[in-house]
């Protein structure tokens, strides 16, 4: 995930020759890659309009929600579960705040009415939710609260840069946004802290 975010980085900072390597330094060295599926840091062109990525950020958002949902099946840990029911319900309300900006950007039209293909497919960090669910399926609670740290940092990567990128009420959603992913960031640090 590092050389995926360190990609991003220097994206942003201008640099045009970049490239990364799928398994990391693992890779590298010849092993054979091991590890949660590998989230990116979430990149948008230029050209992307503020409706579609008021929906896109809604499907990762949902996405997000279901696979702190679906752990319930996977974690012993009642602490851990708790806190990942708690962030699962705080993913449901990023929806409904990025629902109202996506009707302020398209004229009123509900986020319902767009179609969507791969709703709930993809969460924070882009990965597949089925992918990181089989991935979980026999991970400790260390393990699993590393992973959704890394998927959350990810998120907030996202809204910092959507709020750059606009102004108004656009970069007002997307910095209270942001602010929920550090909080989401501090709790899961937190744990993490208490299970090591």
């Amino acid at each position: 995930m590092r050389s995926r975010a360190a990609a991003s980085i220097l994206s942003d900072a201008g640099f045009t020759n970049i490239a990364s390597m799928q398994g990391g330094i693992r890779a590298w060295e010849g092993l054979v890659a091991a590890g949660p599926p590998e989230a990116g840091m979430a990149f948008f062109g230029d050209a992307a309009k503020p409706d579609e990525l008021a929906v896109f950020a809604w499907m990762l958002e949902e996405g997000s929600r279901q696979f702190y949902m679906r752990l319930d099946d996977y974690l012993k840990d009642e602490e851990a579960r708790q806190l990942f029911q708690s962030l699962a319900k705080a993913e449901e309300s990023h929806e409904k705040t990025l629902a109202e900006l996506y009707k302020s950007f398209s004229g009123g039209s509900a986020i319902g009415d767009k179609p969507m293909t791969e709703k709930g497919e993809f969460m924070e960090g882009g990965v597949r939710v089925d992918e990181s669910l089989l991935w979980a399926r026999d991970k400790d609670v260390t393990a699993i609260l590393e992973y959704a740290i890394s998927l959350e940092a990810n998120a907030y990567d996202l809204y910092i840069k959507m709020g750059r990128r606009f102004e108004g009420d656009a970069q007002k959603v997307f910095s209270l946004l942001g602010d929920e992913e550090k909080k989401h960031l501090e709790r899961l640090a937190g744990l993490l802290e208490k299970k090591v």
